[in-house]
């Protein structure tokens, strides 16, 4: 066994072969390294010889995706490290994806470059005949992406009901056709009532509303696709399943396989889709690849990208089949990694039809698949912000952009999320970095690295010939020069020497700073104060900045008149090229410069007027800190009951619709379904929903134990960390740690990783660790023994099924933050009774990810001895609830959970 100290010298100055060289040197204490020929990362070999296939980044996850047992210890992982690279050696000797030329020559274009898995790569390679298809890099893998092709409007979906029986028999096909038992007793009748969301309305806003509360084991996916495709079939296209996470959408989609099981047809009739900031624009692959070529940016990162470009089912960067751990395997400079950031398709970026790329394009491939799908497996993000869009051009008398307008039936499974997501949807933000962007959609980068251009650039040769437009157009990219330009966190909020504000939203900016300042506690991620009653320097500078934003939206408006004036009076003689231009264009300017400056000029002329507070709003200013330095200020403004414009927007025009989850009702109300009625915008239709309870069918009598541990001080991080230590021990690993602070987080991690590895447990921790979330849970799925700490992002997006996850621990109650929005909504929904129900549900959710399967075996432990008897009421029936000491809490986890070890093992 190699001791630290001898392992970080190995490190910095052998040849080592190792999993995720980043994530290596900080559990030696040392900076991620720099990519070098003697360092040996298998993970990038992975990325080579197996593209867009799953695996997560570790030794253990190596092993597990190549079909090997995992590997436990140390020296079974460094063994099978070694197996592992020499299986992807001979994989890609007999069997190179996309072919072997190709991967030659991007072999050799790296090895060229340095890169240490070069020459081993070549050799496989050239262990069978090869031909000469490439004379060149092989990056350019634009070039061999298939293009998408049209097809005609799919009409208006149908109105043929879908029966109850009928929904029970395809939900029994269904299951056939995935290799499963008969459907358990819950999740038929799941089918059978949810039906009810696919009947005909019968009134114009009016939809076929179902509320449906569904345990874990009930087998809800399954359940509502029944209905779903069967209506689909009858009457499609589409339904759309909207969820709250990444990892849910890819899972409704693997389910989907029970209904199309080949997968070419499932691609067509099952189509995921996400905002265009998740996909690769291969524009942006184009530009990073050539200066990569050129020593300006990571050439191997980006070349293993291209070859996943190449494999990709949909060219999805953030949650699909993207590695999302390969820009963090060295140290690389941010603005030169091959990473979601600075590869995927931002907003003011896209030429539309001007880009060489269009026919290529993975957004225009999701947009189309959409359109003429049966399943459309989106986001709860995706469809309220494209509904608020679609709901305010029609105000204006506009055309609905196209995303929406198939909203007739819809399923937003993980449910409980939608409140949270429609306020996020419905809600404006004046900051640095949101009028930054503006002017940079507006005027083009000016001398920024990334690819873009601005509105003149890509509009003045469709609309040179027509006057009007083309000085409106010089008009706004004129006025826009107000907004804030590069460098303007600096000049707001310097790290040293006097603020040196430019133009009056900077101005507004660094007066909103002084009210902060004078008003507002900081606290470890910022600092927030009431809007009104501002102070004069606030006042002042509102009014001018308002003035300024008007003088950049009256050009804007004039504009978009005249593209829809040049878009009727050219329909004839307009090339298909600058149509698809001006309509890109419109719908920038649709979401610009009628939503966000409107807002924008709104808030400020309240501020301005000091007017009195609207009941429906609140407004308020925050600043943002990063490594304890303020890096943006904001002007914030949300609806206090974000359900009525999702209710307006969404959930009225709809013909039917489900709303479902694990954790939707709360069993303390005498109608345990009334918060969940105001918090999806069901309270605001004229007749109730109806609505459905299935408990799980799992016996957590047998299999679940909820502790409150009554003996640690939950202010004193030592004693939180001592327990959590312990608890981890007791249980062998398999722990999870959540949060409700990040500062508390990193403190305990520090006291206890090393005490953990000494014991052959890993630790892996949000917010410490250089992984994104999902690695990291990809991570602690595959490694069972492992443990992972983490705040409400990992609680929301965790679904670990067996032993890897059997011990879930919270440091304290996950109470609401008290912030200024909260504190409105406190007293709009019911004062304390509000506060309960939110932790209540926050604590049945994480209890949810404990048991995911019947034969799991799980313990809930609190480390809050204030914690009330009634936020566990929520938890599933047959688990008691006890509050113990910590040395009983150690013995009740080591006795429980040996139990279940044993069986296991037998």
């Amino acid at each position: 066994m190699v001791r630290p100290p001898e392992a970080r010298d190995l490190l910095e100055q052998g040849r080592v072969l190792l999993a995720h060289a980043a994530m290596t040197s900080r559990r030696l204490g040392l900076q991620a390294p720099a990519r070098s020929p003697r360092i040996f990362d298998a993970l990038e070999l992975f990325a080579f010889v197996r593209p867009a296939q799953f695996c997560a980044p570790s030794a253990a996850g190596l092993a597990l995706a190549l079909g090997m047992p995992e590997p436990k210890g140390a020296a079974h992982q460094a063994q099978a490290l070694m197996q592992a690279c020499r299986i992807l050696l001979e994989e890609l000797a007999l069997t190179p994806q996309p072919s072997r030329e190709e991967a030659l020559a991007v072999a050799e274009t790296l090895a060229r470059a340095g890169w240490a898995w070069g020459p081993a790569a070549i050799g496989a390679l050239r262990a069978a005949p090869v031909g000469n298809a490439f004379r060149g890099s092989g990056l350019d893998v634009w070039t061999r992406i298939p293009e998408w092709e049209d097809q005609a409007p799919p009409g208006e979906a149908g109105s043929k009901p879908i029966e109850p029986e009928g929904a029970a028999v395809r939900l029994k096909a269904l299951l056939h056709q995935a290799g499963l038992d008969e459907a358990r007793p819950a999740q038929a009748e799941f089918a059978v009532e949810t039906a009810y969301a696919f009947q005909p309305r019968e009134r114009e806003g009016e939809p076929r509303m179902v509320l449906a509360e569904a345990g874990t084991g009930v087998g809800k996916t399954l359940g509502y696709l029944a209905p779903a495709s069967l209506w689909a079939e009858t009457n499609g296209p589409a339904v759309w399943v909207s969820t709250y996470t990444r990892a849910l959408q890819r899972q409704i989609e693997r389910e989907s396989a029970a209904i199309f099981p080949d997968p070419k047809v499932r691609g067509r009739k099952a189509v995921v889709r996400k905002g265009r900031e998740n996909y690769l624009c291969l524009l942006n692959l184009q530009d990073a690849v050539n200066t990569a070529q050129l020593g300006g940016t990571d050439l191997v990162g980006h070349a293993l990208a291209a070859r996943w470009a190449r494999a990709t089912r949909d060219g999805d960067m953030t949650g699909g089949d993207f590695p999302a751990w390969l820009p963090s395997l060295f140290a690389i400079a941010p603005a030169a990694q091959a990473s979601p950031q600075n590869l995927v398709d931002r907003r003011g970026e896209c030429v539309h039809a001007g880009c060489p790329h269009y026919r290529a394009c993975f957004v225009e491939k999701a947009i189309r698949g959409s359109r003429r799908a049966d399943l459309v497996i989106a986001n709860h993000a995706l469809v309220l912000t494209q509904a608020a869009f679609d709901r305010a051009r029609a105000a204006r008398g506009s055309k609905a952009d196209g995303e929406t307008t198939h909203l007739k039936r819809i399923v937003f499974d993980e449910g409980h999320h939608l409140f949270d997501a429609a306020d996020s949807a419905f809600a404006a933000a004046l900051s640095g970095a949101e009028a930054a962007e503006m002017r940079r959609w507006i005027r083009g980068p000016e001398g920024r690295g990334r690819r873009g251009r601005g509105l003149e650039a890509r509009l003045m040769e469709v609309v040179g010939d027509h006057e009007f437009a083309a000085q409106s157009l010089i008009e706004a990219t004129r006025a826009a020069a107000v907004l804030p330009g590069e460098g303007w966190s600096g000049r707001i909020a310097p790290a040293t020497g006097e603020v040196n504000p430019i133009g009056p939203i900077e101005r507004f900016l660094v007066a909103v700073l002084e009210q902060l300042r004078a008003r507002a506690a900081p606290s470890e991620v910022g600092m927030e104060c009431q809007a009104r009653p501002a102070i004069d320097l606030v006042r002042e500078s509102a009014r001018e900045a308002a003035e300024a934003l008007g003088r950049i939206e009256a050009p804007l408006l004039a504009l978009a008149r005249a593209l829809e004036d040049l878009l009727d009076e050219e329909a004839a003689t307009l090339a298909p090229g600058d149509r698809a231009r001006i309509e890109g264009a419109l719908r920038g300017l649709d979401r610009r410069a009628r939503m966000t400056l409107p807002a924008w000029r709104s808030m400020l002329r309240a501020i301005d007027e000091d007017a009195e507070d609207d009941p429906d709003f609140v407004d308020w200013f925050d600043a943002t800190f990063l490594y304890g330095r303020v890096v943006d200020a904001a002007c914030r403004r949300h609806w206090v009951d974000p359900t009525e414009p999702l209710t307006h927007a969404v959930i009225a025009p709809a013909h039917g619709v489900l709303v479902t989850s694990a954790t939707l009702a709360d069993p303390t109300l005498d109608d345990p379904f009334a918060l969940a009625e105001m918090r999806t915008g069901a309270a605001r239709l004229p007749d109730r929903p109806k609505t459905i309870r299935l408990s799980s069918p799992f016996d957590y009598a047998a299999n679940a134990r909820a502790l409150v541990v009554t003996d640690v001080a939950r202010d004193d991080p030592r004693q939180i960390a001592a327990a959590m230590r312990e608890l981890f021990l007791a249980a062998g690993g398999g722990g999870l740690g959540l949060f409700t602070a990040i500062r508390r987080l990193r403190a305990v991690h520090e006291k206890i990783a090393a005490p953990l590895a000494d014991k052959g447990l890993a630790l892996y921790a949000q917010h410490v660790d250089p992984l994104e979330v999902g690695a990291l849970v990809d991570i602690f799925r595959a490694e069972e023994d492992a443990c992972l700490l983490g705040t409400d992002a990992v609680r929301d997006g965790v679904d670990v099924p067996g032993r890897s996850l059997r011990l879930l621990v919270f440091d304290r109650v996950p109470w609401p933050r008290p912030d200024i929005l909260h504190k409105a909504r406190r007293t709009r929904f019911g004062g304390k009774g509000y506060d309960d129900a939110v932790a209540r549900a926050r604590i049945a959710q994480a209890f949810g990810r404990l048991i995911r399967r019947a034969d799991d075996k799980g313990v809930f432990v609190m480390l809050d001895a204030a914690a009330p008897t009634r936020l566990f009421s929520g938890l599933p029936e047959g688990v008691t609830l006890q509050r113990v000491s910590l040395v009983e809490g150690i013995e009740t986890i080591a006795e429980f959970l040996k139990k279940d070890a044993s069986a296991q093992s037998a």
